[in-house]
């Protein structure tokens, strides 16, 4: 196959849709498919161009086989609103117009988040006249929602503009679903809510994030990394780490407040460090300078090969979001590597990615922005390491059997096969209108 693949985020970027969107590429180019992926510049979460790029029209390069196709966008830290919105907006001009400027490929895969790069896929479709699979792995306008200051998920507080605005995004929303062909969720849960939305479910598969067993494997601590967190070299410290993006939606005050609430009882063993960077970053050392309880590091953004490292260096993994209604359809990635690491994690996300974890046998569950329970996980696997290191073990026997990338992949390549096979199907289209065909020769209708 010939595979277009619209990304916002790619390597050497290091989040999750870039982590993803790279295994399964490079995992399809030596299965002997032809894969190019059209990105931008890569700059998250500061919105600041990574050494060794700049930001111009158009670039080229080979990457693990991949032909990545980077075009000039405007640039913008991953915070605030209306600037990440010319962000976005930005990418999907770039990419309709790169795509435009291609040769005829078999497919065009556009993956969430953002929704607009959705909408760059729908267009690049039909001016190519191939079948779109649209991968989902975010649900627009819900989650601008839950991540608002205060809205709690309600809509009069969005901060974006209020109903109106948010209606119109879901309309947009829904005329994507219908315009794809084919829709790829990373997470039960999702599929789960697009079919309360009316989208088939024989227009629906389900292909979860994975880990990439050779890279994420046990391995001795670092004791460097580990004095970088306020670990001494040879003391007795019991290290919690969060790896991962510092975002609106992740909720990270939970471990300040966790880290005074170890204060206040005295448990001298027990640290907390977080390695990333992101949105909330600059508030939550704001915060942390107004009273720092002394046992808590924020170490920043480091690059994506470390991150292996990191996890064999902490004892126990934090995966956390805020207590939203929303995030209990979300898979987070962070699971999946941190059980490959055979680490116990402390998981404090409700829904799917809780019941994961039980099934996984890989840690504990706390309710999410609770401080105390975040506090008496931490301890109970500090004071009982044995059982800890059960919880990992079990955790990687079970991550590396059911989400080892390579499975993965393929049942993803098998899925755009399939794509391809059935491009003339007819599907009910997701807001109950009339049915909407493919043929393989003519661009879908226009939606009215």
């Amino acid at each position: 196959m010939n595979i277009v693949f619209l990304t916002h985020y790619f390597a050497p970027e290091g989040n999750a849709p870039a982590s993803r969107v790279h295994g399964m590429c490079r995992r399809w180019v030596r299965a002997g498919h032809r894969v190019t992926v059209v990105t931008g510049v890569p700059n998250v979460p500061s919105g600041v161009v990574y050494d060794g790029y700049r930001n111009v029209w158009c670039t080229r390069e080979i990457m693990d086989g991949i032909e990545v196709i980077r075009g000039r966008t405007y640039l913008a830290a991953n915070k605030g609103f209306m600037r990440r919105i010319v962000n976005y907006l930005s990418y999907e001009a770039m990419a309709i117009w790169r795509v435009a400027r291609l040769p005829k490929p078999d497919l065009i895969v556009a993956t969430s988040p953002q929704f607009f790069c959705g909408w760059a896929g729908v267009w690049a479709a039909r001016i190519k006249r191939v079948p779109l699979v649209l991968e989902i792995r975010d649900l627009w306008p819900d989650s601008i929602l839950a991540v608002s200051p205060g809205s709690r998920g309600q809509e009069n507080r969005a901060g974006i503009g209020g109903r109106l605005i948010i209606g119109y995004l879901r309309w947009l929303e829904t005329r994507m679903y219908a315009a794809a062909h084919h829709i790829v969720t990373v997470g039960e849960g999702y599929r789960e809510e697009l079919t309360r939305r009316g989208v088939p479910a024989e227009k629906m598969s389900v292909i979860t994030n994975g880990v990439d067993s050779g890279t994420y494997q046990p391995r001795p601590a670092s004791t460097h990394l580990r004095e970088q967190a306020g670990a001494k070299r040879g003391d007795d410290t019991f290290l919690v780490g969060y790896i991962g993006t510092v975002g609106l939606a992740h909720g990270l005050t939970v471990v300040i407040a966790a880290a005074r609430h170890a204060r206040y009882r005295g448990l001298d063993r027990l640290r907390f460090v977080v390695v990333g960077d992101g949105a909330e970053r600059a508030s939550l050392l704001e915060e942390l300078a107004r009273d720092d309880p002394g046992n808590v590091r924020f170490v920043g953004r480091r690059p994506k090969n470390e991150m292996a490292d990191w996890l064999a260096s902490v004892d126990a993994c934090l995966v956390h979001l805020r207590a939203a209604e929303l995030f209990k359809s979300v898979l987070p990635s962070k699971i999946f590597e941190a059980c490959a690491m055979a680490k116990p994690i402390i998981l404090g996300v409700r829904g799917h990615a809780s019941r994961l974890l039980e099934q996984l046998g890989g840690g504990v569950c706390i309710e999410p922005e609770r401080p105390d329970e975040l506090v008496s996980a931490a301890c109970r696997m500090m004071d009982q390491p044995l059982w800890a290191a059960s919880l990992g073990m079990a955790g990687r026997r079970e991550v590396i059997r059911r989400f080892d990338l390579d499975p993965l992949a393929a049942r993803y390549e098998a899925t755009l096969k399939r794509c391809l096979e059935t491009r003339g199907s007819t599907y009910t289209r997701a807001d109950g209108g009339r049915r909407a065909s493919w043929p393989s020769e003519s661009p879908p209708r226009r939606m009215r």
